[in-house]
């Protein structure tokens, strides 16, 4: 069996139904969080990130830097909390009230089978439309590390340039652009490789807002379509519609 932490994001702001926490939210009786925890209830840790509540003593709880900051920031601040050595991480959204230990099986035995310098770093679900579903997947933990990290240092950097640009004399002098300082204290390629190396920086604001695309871009991700029997473990609740359909999916 393959050993794996699990980080579980709840921090959405579900506007789409009136701001509610909506993790919390029970399908069938269980809410939403809960059902998708009892799903990696083998992953060691288990971390949510998001706000707490009750659950089970062996969950760690932490928040994205801002809270609010999106799933990148998100998910940076759950790999935080991974000792150095975790090696897999499945990497869930907590509002997939279908989700199974067996459909997280498939996904690891998937990214288990896959070995050498081609291997995928990550495998994640596809729906039925045939779009990948990032947050119902696993990941190879030094990868998604190097990922963040590189996103991270390129938003920085973006961020020092364009405010050097809005600082700089209008002859266009803008002397040292190259040597900016990067906010959150990574200075060019060296502060990518030290976050590499550590695996607990969180990145700070640097990926507030960035998208899951564009952490997606810095990854080779397999993608599988779910053939199995019964409701689709990547079906995620974004309506109360989907909450309803899931409940009668688990009746």
């Amino acid at each position: 069996m393959t050993a794996y932490a699990a980080v579980v994001l709840a921090g959405g702001a579900a506007r789409r139904m009136g701001g509610r926490d909506k993790p919390a939210v029970p399908v069938h009786g269980r809410s939403m969080r809960d059902r998708v925890l009892a799903a990696v209830a083998d992953a060691v840790p288990r971390v949510l990130v998001g706000p707490g509540g009750a659950l089970p003593a062996d969950v760690l709880v932490t928040r994205e830097e801002p809270a609010g900051g999106g799933p990148v920031a998100a998910a940076a601040a759950g790999l935080a909390l991974l000792h150095p050595g975790t090696t897999v991480v499945a990497l869930l959204a907590a509002d997939l009230p279908l989700l199974t230990r067996p459909a997280v099986g498939v996904l690891l035995d998937a990214l288990a089978a896959e070995s050498g310098p081609g291997a995928s770093d990550g495998v994640c679900l596809l729906d039925d439309r045939g779009r990948r579903q990032p947050l119902c997947g696993v990941w190879r933990v030094p990868a998604l590390r190097a990922a963040l990290a590189r996103v991270a240092a390129r938003r920085s950097e973006a961020a020092g340039n364009a405010e050097l640009t809005g600082n700089a004399e209008l002859t266009g002098n803008a002397e040292g652009i190259g040597n900016a300082e990067v906010p959150g204290g990574a200075s060019g390629t060296g502060g990518v490789r030290g976050a590499e190396r550590g695996g607990g920086d969180r990145g700070g604001t640097a990926l507030a807002g960035a998208s899951m695309r564009e952490l997606l871009s810095e990854l080779t991700v397999r993608e599988l379509a779910w053939s199995a029997a019964g409701p689709p473990p990547w079906f995620d609740c974004d309506t109360d519609s989907d909450v309803r359909r899931a409940e009668e999916w688990t009746r």
